[in-house]
Formats: C-alpha cells, sequence, structure tokens
C-alpha cells in the first residue's frame, strides 16, 4: 500500500528519523495559513509546495514549487492545487492533487555546502534479505544515475539473523564521502531509517533526496513509502492511511468486495476462485485466440454475492467481449456457484456479452444442468478444453 510523503514523514519521525518538516493543505487558504506557522515554528521565510500524490517525480511535472513569500504560496498553492500532475511514474493521464504539502526551506545558507543523496531500504527477493541501496547523486535524476553510472550505486545487505550492524551503517556514511558531524549524523539516519523499514513491515522506503545541510544535519527531504498489504493487520494505524483517491475506482470497489483483481487489455473477462488457475485460465484464453482483459480472484468460497461483485468489475471494461467462469470445486460445490452465477446474472439484469461458465469438481454435473436449465445465456463447461473451444466461437 502506498502512501503521501507527508504521511512516510510521520512514520519515519516516529522512529527518531529526521526529516523536513511540513504541514498538509488541501485548499489555498490552509496553504497559506501552513506557510505562517512554518514561519513561527521552524523560522523558515522560504518554503516548498509540494504536491502530494502516489507517484515519484513530481517536481519534473511541476508539482514541487517553491514559495519565497505569502503571496507566492497562494499563488502556487492555486496553481498545484486541482491540477492534473503527469510524471514519468504516473503514465500520461496523469494524478489530480488533492492536496499539498506545506514545507519549510532546508536548503539555507551556512558554513559548508549542501549535499544531496540517495538512500532506499527494500527487499531483494533474489535471496530473502533486505538490502540498503545508496548514491552520492542524489536527486530527481536518479534514474538516469542507475541507468548511466551504475558503479554510483551501492549496495548493503543486512543478514536477517543479525540485522544491521553498526559498521554497516559507517560504511554507508563513508562511501557516501562524509566527515565529522555529517558522517556521525548519517550513522544515525541510517540506522533509524533501517528500524522504521523493518518494524513497520515496509515492502520499501526510499528517501530521494537525503539531504546534508549547511549546518552538517542529515534529514529525508522526501518519502517514498510502500507498505506491505499482507501486514497490515499488525497495523491498523497504517491502514489507515490509505488514500483511495489516489486509487483506481474499480480496484477499491475490488478490494471492498474481498476480489483480487488486476485489470488487463484484453477481451475476454475472467473470474477464477484461486490465482494458479487465473493465470492458466489466462493462459488458454490466449491459446484459443483471445486476450484476458482481466486477473480476478474471487477466493475458495464463492457465492452469489461474490460472483454479482466480479460481474460487475468485469463488465466496467468496454473492451470485454465475452467472460469465462473457470471454478474448481474444492471447497465450495460447483452446484452453488452455478446457482450464484443465475442469481447474479437476474439481478443484474441484462448482461451486454457472452458468458461461458466452466465448473470442475464436487458436483460439476449437477452444476452444468443447472446452467443449462436456466435459460439465460450461458454457455456452460466442465474440460478445460471444451470452455477454450466456446470462448473461440464467442469470439468468432
Amino acid at each position: 500500500m502506498n502512501i503521501h510523503e507527508y504521511q512516510g514523514k510521520e512514520i519515519l519521525k516516529s522512529f527518531g528519523v529526521a526529516v523536513q518538516e511540513g504541514i498538509v493543505a488541501e485548499t489555498v487558504d490552509q496553504a497559506v495559513e501552513a506557510a505562517k506557522k512554518m514561519k513561527t515554528d521552524f523560522n523558515s521565510d522560504w518554503v516548498v509546495i509540494k504536491a502530494q500524490i502516489h507517484a515519484g517525480g513530481r517536481g519534473k511535472g511541476g508539482g514541487v514549487k517553491l514559495a519565497k513569500n505569502l503571496d507566492e504560496v497562494k499563488e502556487r498553492a492555486t496553481a498545484i492545487l486541482g491540477m492534473q500532475l503527469v510524471t514519468p511514474q504516473t503514465g500520461p493521464e496523469g494524478k489530480k492533487v488533492n492536496k499539498v504539502l506545506v514545507a519549510q526551506d532546508v536548503y539555507y545558507p551556512g558554513a559548508s555546502e549542501t549535499k544531496e543523496f540517495y538512500v532506499s531500504v527494500l527487499l531483494n527477493r533474489a535471496n530473502g534479505r533486505n538490502i540498503i541501496m545508496y548514491s552520492t547523486e542524489g536527486g530527481m535524476d536518479i534514474e538516469e544515475v542507475a541507468e548511466k553510472t551504475p558503479h554510483l550505486i551501492f549496495k548493503e545487505e543486512i543478514d536477517p539473523k543479525v540485522g544491521l550492524q553498526g559498521f554497516q551503517a559507517r560504511k554507508v556514511a563513508f562511501n557516501l564521502g562524509l566527515s565529522g558531524a555529517a558522517f556521525k549524523e548519517m550513522v544515525k539516519f541510517v540506522t533509524a531509517l533501517y528500524k522504521a523499514y523493518d518494524s513497520t513491515d515496509s515492502s520499501m522506503f526510499e528517501i530521494n533526496p537525503v539531504l546534508k545541510t549547511s549546518d552538517d544535519k542529515i534529514i529525508a527531504v522526501d518519502a517514498k513509502v510502500d507498505l506491505d498489504e499482507n501486514a497490515l493487520y499488525r497495523h491498523p494505524d497504517y491502514a489507515a492511511m490509505r488514500d483511495k483517491l489516489e486509487e483506481d475506482p474499480t480496484d477499491v470497489e475490488a478490494s471492498e468486495s474481498n476480489l483480487n483483481y488486476v485489470k488487463l487489455d484484453g477481451n475476454v473477462g475472467c473470474m477464477v476462485n484461486g490465482a494458479g488457475l487465473a493465470m492458466a485460465t489466462m493462459d488458454i484464453i490466449k491459446i484459443a485466440g483471445g486476450e484476458p482483459a482481466n486477473f480476478l480472484d474471487v477466493g475458495g468460497t464463492a457465492n452469489a454475492q461474490t460472483v454479482k461483485a466480479g460481474f460487475n468489475i468485469i463488465l466496467k471494461d468496454p473492451n470485454v467481449k465475452a467472460i469465462l467462469i473457470n471454478i474448481f470445486g474444492g471447497i465450495v460445490r460447483c452446484d452453488r456457484v452455478a446457482q450464484g452465477v443465475i442469481d447474479a446474472y437476474k439481478e443484474i439484469g441484462n448482461i451486454p456479452v457472452p458468458i461461458i461458465c466452466r465448473l470442475q469438481g464436487t458436483n460439476a454435473a449437477e452444476a452444468k444442468q443447472l446452467i443449462d436449465d436456466s435459460g439465460l445465456k450461458v454457455y456452460s463447461a466442465i474440460a478445460l478444453k471444451d470452455a477454450a473451444n466456446l470462448v473461440t466461437e464467442v469470439l468468432a
């Protein structure tokens, strides 16, 4: 689950990570009041207006602007709030900005030059170990650094038996070229950052940039956080951070119905129980000459309500020309699923595309009889091959 920058910074602060302070605002007036508070609380004459969306590259898209006075705060907030922000990570459709973060200016002059670094913590799935990935070249062009100068990207692998060791945090600070107070601050920063990542069951913490200020403080200027949805039951306070406005409405509807749904670009809607069977179903659709329009797993206890919810979600896609229901009746009886299909069909009303219903397992024969006798525009099959042939026929 992705969260906003300001929410990520709240988590970081709770683990002792120093961050660029800020106040979230949903209106221009709130942004102006937030800027006044930045001056009062942090003596920040200038502030940064930062669009809050679930995507990186906001600066390149015009979603991060410096404001040197209250008039500029009002001007920048007016321009950013409500805009359709397009970044390299949003796709051409972009994302609407519903809130901004009014953040303190941390690039103030001082005894030494400011310096931007990149630091992230994530899982290396190849060996099941967490790694800290970092670079001296932080900022908006980190993707180009990784592509053109990969030798400037460092990695520190963490042994899960012992966790992050002190010498590893010091190694990170050393490779970043730091010394003195900045070195010590970076060691503290990396240690606290890894603790935040590990304790929150996160999939990723990406801080870009990590800033060395002119007075040798180390702070997180940005925070991109991806929480592991499978562990949210342990963190109800983090689960409450979910912003549904940032998600596709169809995905939200699917999650509220306890359906695992991923939209694809094909023409055959799929409704299946079990992830493995769903993958096999998509393969058989392609073999039959179609293209899967989605991945939709209704789970092992499919009933009329889940089937109805599945129909509603699939039918939102105008590209769907047919629907293939593929259920293996192990936990659930096939005749109950068949009745669920019939009930859902009647409740929804006219479904404009043909439905192929393949039910195999417990009471499969009874299920086929129910479908055949229903009088509805539903084609039944028991063998997967028969279902594939029906897909070919209805798409012809």
